[in-house]
């Protein structure tokens, strides 16, 4: 029995509970002020809450949870599991 591929996606695109592996940036901006808190490459997370009407979300890593604007989750591509 196969498992299924892991899919590339931003973290926008996440559902509530998922969690993934951070894979890049998608703008260079963002990713400095990402990387200045700890949101780094290879690091795992999960998709605690999402605001209605794309206002934010909340992401849990390494016992921190974070909120982030939605503009700064679409930069953010993920390996989901």
């Amino acid at each position: 029995m196969q498992q299924a591929a892991n899919k590339k996606m931003t973290l926008a695109g996440l559902l509530d509970g998922q969690g993934g592996v951070i894979h890049q940036y998608t703008n260079d901006a963002i990713a400095s002020k990402l990387l200045s808190m700890g949101i780094l490459p290879g690091r795992s997370l999960k998709l605690v809450r999402r605001l209605p009407f794309a206002g934010g979300l909340y992401v849990k890593f390494d016992n921190q949870t974070l909120a982030l604007r939605h503009e700064e989750a679409e930069n953010i591509v993920v390996i989901s599991a």
